[in-house]
């Protein structure tokens, strides 16, 4: 680990094949996730994609960013309008997801102009875990990150504490 932990936080320790949220970088490091990544709702599979991009963030699960190509038509629209901002990444906007009779508003979002260091991310956008029926990352169903802000896909290989969590969000 390449810095300080914040107070009380104590690292899960990593096994083969797993990874520590402490490990990953800030600022973030984008990568290509190498995994079979497969998004429902409404009873429907609204992504399926093996060409997804991982962002890895110091005390953060990873955040999957799918290419808007493999969506099903009609599946993702703009959404509410709802605009943020990442330190690392730029102006982010949101998206809507609909399908099989259901409609999230603004369940995702994706970065239309990003940063230099993150220009791969255009054309792709991250869904909230917690908002589909069913995310899976090579057929594993994943967690969503707690406290409903973050977007990070909790996975058996991924080891915490993660943020989000009460009492996390000044890590």
């Amino acid at each position: 680990m390449s810095r300080a932990l914040p107070p009380g936080v104590v690292p899960e320790p990593a096994g083969p094949g797993q990874e520590s949220v402490w490990d990953y970088p800030r600022p973030p490091r984008l990568e290509p996730a190498g995994r079979h990544v497969v998004v429902e709702l409404g009873g429907v599979v609204v992504v399926e994609t093996r060409d997804a991009l991982r962002v890895l963030e110091t005390s953060h699960p990873p955040v999957y960013y799918l290419p808007l190509a493999d969506a099903a038509p009609g599946a993702l629209v703009p959404g509410a309008g709802r605009v943020s901002l990442c330190e690392y990444k730029g102006w982010a906007r949101s998206w809507t997801v609909v399908a099989g009779g259901r409609r999230e508003v603004d369940a995702g979002w994706d970065y239309p102009d990003p940063v230099p260091g993150y220009a791969a991310l255009r054309g792709h956008v991250a869904l909230y875990a917690d908002r589909m029926d069913r995310c899976l990352v090579d057929g594993e169903p994943v967690r969503p990150q707690p406290g409903g802000f973050y977007g990070g896909w909790v996975t058996s290989w991924v080891r915490g504490p993660v943020k989000g969590g009460p009492g996390s969000y000044g890590w």
